[in-house]
């Protein structure tokens, strides 16, 4: 059994360390599901030199742990979580990244006209990393206006909106590789051979993103009612679409061009749309939506995912790939 008393009394004890450090805390709250039980003990870092040690303590004395962000794709298990669950959402903060300081190692950089960088930690909102680049004239993820989670968060799942991903706007990501005995920091420019739809390296192994720096374009500040506008055009298109009607992890399955249509509408078709378990429902809104319309169960969220993707199989011979996160007890 572990004890987390020793690791709270290591995290207390050191003169680094800052940030909270609570037990049997409730995560339900802290996801955008809305369901789950308790952590054993819950870290919340105030920044990555006290995650280093948090880490440090967790893996020295084998305490198992989940790293989470916003909260955006997760359910965790209606029992809780049995370990320790780091959250990152107290590292928030965004900021021009000068080209000097672009490393070395990535060789010659030169950015063309326009061009600017933009960094974040991961778990900055991402609606405060557009809202920062939409005060500050800066155009490129407007899609992704709306989109609850961290940029850590949608880093690792290589988030796509309006047709875009993610990974069309990274330059560069920085993160804790804890794979081995000591934690070594790391940072590679984006290579797209390694990131595909959904898909981005940092989800096999053990990385936990630290850093994300986009490459994006600086407008004039004349230009800037024009961003914004295209942002508030996105966010009401996602209100229109029902996304902020219930508590829920937005879209559901990934999309597999092979299908020929969305998974919504394959969905739609095999006539799953409102089909509901307990309190979890297929939203009569939009047939890739799960939604907590009334104190859903975690397993009933999951039991609903795999009921689904057995009706589609069934009928249609499609494997619909489920986005969820779901966190074992």
């Amino acid at each position: 059994m572990a004890d987390y008393e020793k690791i709270i009394q290591i995290l207390k004890n050191h003169d680094a360390f800052k940030g909270d450090i609570l037990q049997n805390e409730p995560l339900a709250p802290k996801t955008t599901f809305k369901v789950g039980g308790p952590a054993d003990l819950f870290i919340a870092p105030q920044n990555y030199y006290s995650f280093q040690i948090a880490m440090d303590a967790l893996l020295q004395n084998d305490v198992r742990f989940f790293i989470m962000g916003g909260g955006s794709n997760i359910v965790f298990a209606d029992e809780g979580f049995k370990g320790a669950v780091v959250c990152t959402s107290k590292f928030s903060d965004t900021a021009y990244y000068p080209p000097s300081n672009i490393s070395k190692e990535f060789g010659k950089i030169e950015l063309k006209k326009g061009q600017t960088l933009i960094t974040c930690f991961s778990g900055t909102p991402m609606a405060a990393l557009v809202k920062f680049c939409t005060e500050n004239s800066i155009s490129g993820l407007e899609q992704f206006a709306g989109l609850p989670g961290s940029v850590g968060g949608a880093v690792y799942m290589n988030a796509r909106c309006f047709d875009l991903s993610i990974s069309d706007r990274l330059f560069s990501v920085s993160w804790m590789d804890y794979s081995k005995e000591k934690i070594s920091l790391e940072q590679q420019l984006l290579d797209p051979s390694e990131w595909a739809y959904k898909k981005s390296p940092f989800q096999s192994g053990k990385k936990f993103i630290t850093t994300a720096t986009f490459l994006l374009t600086q407008k004039n500040a004349s230009e800037q009612p024009q961003i914004q506008t295209e942002c508030k055009k996105y966010i009401a298109e996602r209100v229109n679409k029902g996304h902020f009607k219930f508590p829920s992890a937005g879209s559901v399955f990934k999309n597999n061009r092979s299908f020929g249509k969305p998974s919504g509408q394959i969905i739609d078709e095999a006539g799953l749309r409102g089909y509901t378990i307990g309190g979890a429902k297929v939203a009569d809104f939009h047939g890739n939506f799960i939604v907590n319309v009334k104190d859903a169960k975690a397993a009933q969220i999951k039991e609903l995912v795999e009921y689904v993707q057995a009706q589609v199989q069934q009928k249609y011979g499609f494997s619909l790939e489920s986005e969820i996160i779901f966190v074992e007890n």
